[in-house]
């Protein structure tokens, strides 16, 4: 129980530093450069842009409900938060073991993708020297160790600088393309309903989503912001807002480049290059590198910023005495919660020494764990949905329909038919059947393990499990 000498964290972060982590977080020049060709691949046709832009849709629906229960929950734990204010304790824990899983294992997964990119940057420009990836994830892991353990300003400032330089440098390759006019000439095809409804349209969207990994950790960082009843909403439809436009118009910019008749193609020939050829070609081989090098400090970036969600999960839970009490403790100069930081550093070593030692691709173990939780990720967001309509039929609110009904019910459909096309292809984003098994079940079972903790707690921890109650407007949640 805290005292009044206790410290407490440190309210420091505006809306301007959390859209910084927030759109760090899902790693823009990783997602324009290495997964938009992809989804050319993947869909069949060249209609970046509309996936894109459809998704920043579908969540500015899913941030309606999502940001107006912020202001009737005051706590830190998003997802586990707001499922448990609407669906009751019990399957609020299972929500939070199923978030707290997800956000690891797309921790690993881009730690493992950040050490492949890292030694294929140095053999790049030093080919005499070979690194091998897990050295340089590794190396990539104790600085996010370090800067995770730290207040959470100093990752802000780091996650600020190559979030501005990924974005102008992104910038420059948009502005060169449009003003060339492109290789075949600009023009709105990759609009056309007859281009983004053929091939495999709902591979595009999933694709999409995965792009967009993060955005909700505006809640989680709500017990440092400095005024959480505004700081929250703004930062959360900024930052949906900003990335949806910046992919989309990206995406467009990279279809013109190669030409609406020719993108495809070229896609298919030149995979995670393509974005890089253009740049060679229509700035010089100068952006070439710099996206080489900026590649590696994106998916740093983004490595940095889920390692703080995961951090801020782990501290929620311990609060509420579901983890060890000594992860909810705040340190005493650094005015954070760096005892749940430096628990997920552990659990992040001791994962990549388990897929190092076993002999996993790093290319392996991204797709295993990036997938798996995006698809945790995509079923928490749904449930988020649901929860907040079940939380605001039973709580005088004042709010319109339109944010506690219309907009989280279409939220709620339309996550639920990406969940359904992520599974229907998750053998194939896995690799095989065997892992898809293997992978997608530790989701149902994260959940299972959560609820079964809640049961735990009820019968042996009475009183433990009934302060998991979360005051909401003057009154406990069910």
């Amino acid at each position: 129980m805290e005292t009044q000498s206790s410290p407490q964290i440190k309210r420091t972060l505006g809306v301007f530093s959390i859209v910084l982590m927030v759109v760090a977080a899902t790693a823009p020049l990783t997602v324009v450069a290495g997964t938009q060709p992809l989804v050319m691949t993947y869909t069949e046709n060249n209609s970046i842009p509309v996936y894109y832009l459809a998704t920043g849709a579908i969540l500015l629906l899913f941030s309606v409900g999502f940001t107006k229960m912020s202001g009737h929950v005051p706590n830190a734990g998003a997802f586990y938060s707001y499922i448990q204010a609407g669906l009751g304790k019990t399957m609020g824990l299972g929500a939070a073991t199923m978030a707290l899983l997800s956000y690891v294992l797309i921790c690993i997964a881009v730690l493992a993708y950040l050490g492949y990119a890292t030694a294929n940057t140095i053999a790049l420009f030093a080919p005499a020297i070979e690194v091998p990836w897990w050295v340089c994830a590794i190396a990539w892991w104790a600085a996010i160790a370090f800067l995770g353990y730290r207040n959470i300003d100093l990752s802000s400032k780091v996650l600020g600088v190559f979030l501005v330089l990924e974005v102008l440098s992104v910038t420059i390759l948009d502005v060169a393309i449009i003003g060339t006019g492109g290789n075949e000439g600009l023009s709105l095809a990759p609009f056309s309903p007859s281009n983004f409804l053929s091939g495999v349209p709902g591979l595009g969207l999933m694709w999409a989503f995965f792009g967009f990994i993060g955005f909700e950790a505006t809640a989680v960082f709500r017990n440092e912001a400095k005024d959480p009843e505004k700081t929250i909403p703004r930062a959360t439809y900024i930052a949906v807002a900003f990335i949806a436009l910046f992919y989309g118009f990206s995406g467009w910019c990279l279809v013109m480049g190669a030409g609406a008749d020719s993108a495809l193609a070229f896609a298919q020939e030149t995979q995670d290059a393509y974005a890089l050829e253009l740049a060679a070609l229509y700035v010089g081989q100068w952006l070439y590198d710099v996206f080489q090098c900026l590649l590696v400090t994106s998916l740093f970036a983004c490595a940095l910023a889920l390692h703080n969600v995961a951090s801020r999960y782990t501290f929620t839970l311990s609060r509420v005495k579901v983890l060890p009490a000594r992860l909810g403790e705040v340190h005493k100069t650094h005015f954070a919660p760096s005892n749940a930081s430096m628990s997920i550093s552990i659990v992040s070593f001791a994962l990549l020494a388990i897929v190092t030692i076993v002999g996993l691709d790093p290319l392996t173990v991204y797709a295993w764990f990036a997938n798996t939780a995006t698809l945790g990720l995509l079923i928490l967001q749904m449930l988020t949905s649901v929860s907040v309509v079940v939380f605001f039929r039973r709580v005088v609110h004042g709010a319109s329909i339109w944010r506690t009904l219309v907009a989280p019910v279409a939220a709620a459909a339309c996550l639920a038919f990406v969940a359904s096309v992520v599974l229907s292809n998750f053998a194939d984003l896995t690799g095989d059947m065997t892992s898809a098994l293997v992978m997608g079940s530790l989701i149902p079972l994260s959940y299972l393990a959560g609820m079964a903790i809640a049961g735990r707690m009820k019968k042996n921890h009475p009183s433990d499990f009934s302060n998991l109650a979360i005051l909401v407007s003057g009154q406990s949640a069910a």
